[in-house]
């Protein structure tokens, strides 16, 4: 991989910290009952910070529904605007990428002014004209993406940006239509599919990274397995979440409910859409289906554990990869632990909130040691 900049692998590590940061932060918001905070999208109760003074509390609430709660207000604009800063850093790496293409840099720069002016409609309630902007911005990266050879950095950068924007539209979809699951699933996979896909590119950026093996084809599908199953288990994690099925079996474990089969409902547990205009926060579902959906979380975690422990077993008996091995397995125990403590502990606000880091972290091993493998006698990322 050529660099597109000596500075690009530092730039991309600080958008991998921030990245994290936001996803660790979005779940303490999520967890604290603040994901309504703010009931208008990009501003917060009309303001671009939120309502602190006694004169701002009451004028947002004669021209709102919600009722200011400043505990929550602040929490959910202090996320918004870290992601913001997070999606200028993922647009610096754009540029980076094809500041040579003259085409490509442009398709760019055009993009990233639609969201923006799309934006502006939207707090213009001219909704109609704003998607159709942000339409035209995916479709002109994404043909940029599809257009760009394998290979190339930039590829990846610009994909990234277009994730990003869409990860954008799914916090605004969070807050208009009121915490609907779906969108709040997808919110959390976006955000570590962002992270993710900046990760791989720290990663193969960073100089003397890079592991060539023999093997690393074989080696490579188990880790993708490994990340299929995890990402999979993720987001039965934020459906678990969304859904406020946190704490659906009580306090009890390894049983649920004092039983090891209590009353479940598996049809209402996963239906994906319930239309528009409902009010999710604390949940719609009746006991048994919020049970189905833990029961499921925990059968999924079962799997998971088994598989990552014998890929970190793998690992371990591999020359060069037997730290990654105690690695996974020490990030494994740590969140199966954090699991079993949330509901023993009875879903205390910072042991949720790591969970949400648990997950990160356990998907960071698997991305960080794709992204490094590569086949022997592949060339080395050189500097321009």
């Amino acid at each position: 991989m050529n660099l597109p900049h000596r500075h690009f692998h530092r730039i991309a590590w600080a958008a991998v910290a921030l990245a994290f940061a936001v996803i660790v932060f979005g779940a303490f918001v999520r967890l604290s009952d603040a994901g309504l905070g703010c009931p208008d999208w990009p501003t917060c109760y009309g303001q671009a910070t939120w309502p602190r003074h006694d004169v701002q509390i009451e004028a947002a609430n004669q021209h709102f529904e919600r009722p200011v709660e400043v505990d929550k207000a602040w929490k959910e604009q202090v996320h918004r605007h870290a992601a913001a800063g997070l999606g200028v850093l993922t647009l610096i790496l754009a540029l980076l990428t094809v500041r040579r293409q003259r085409i490509g840099l442009a398709v760019v720069v055009s993009a990233s002014a639609m969201v923006a002016a799309s934006i502006r409609l939207y707090m213009l309630d001219a909704h109609i004209a704003s998607s159709v902007l942000v339409g035209l911005a995916q479709v002109a990266l994404w043909v940029q993406v599809l257009r760009t050879a394998r290979g190339d950095p930039s590829r990846l950068a610009v994909a990234t940006l277009a994730v990003i924007i869409v990860q954008a539209m799914l916090g605004m979809w969070t807050v208009t239509w009121l915490l609907k699951p779906i969108v709040v699933m997808g919110h959390l996979v976006g955000g570590l599919t962002v992270f993710s896909m900046l990760l791989w590119q720290a990663n193969r950026a960073t100089p003397g990274a890079m592991m060539p093996r023999a093997d690393s084809g074989r080696i490579g599908r188990l880790l993708l397995i490994g990340l299929l199953l995890l990402t999979l288990q993720i987001a039965l994690g934020g459906w678990t979440s969304a859904n406020y099925a946190a704490l659906a079996c009580g306090t009890s474990f390894p049983t649920c409910q004092g039983q090891w089969w209590p009353q479940t409902d598996f049809g209402e547990a996963f239906v994906l859409w319930r239309g528009i205009g409902v009010d999710y926060e604390g949940g719609v579902l009746d006991g048994a289906a919020r049970t189905a959906i833990h029961l499921s979380h925990r059968l999924m975690a079962v799997l998971v554990f088994v598989y990552l422990l014998y890929l970190a077993i793998r690992l371990r008996r591999l020359t060069g990869l037997a730290g990654w091995g105690w690695l996974l397995a020490l990030a494994l125990g740590l969140q199966v632990a954090l699991g079993i403590g949330n509901v023993v502990f009875g879903l205390p606000l910072w042991m949720a909130t790591a969970h949400n880091a648990g997950a990160v972290l356990l998907l960071s091993v698997l991305v960080a040691l794709l992204a490094r493998l590569r086949p022997s006698g592949s060339g080395r990322p050189s500097q321009p």
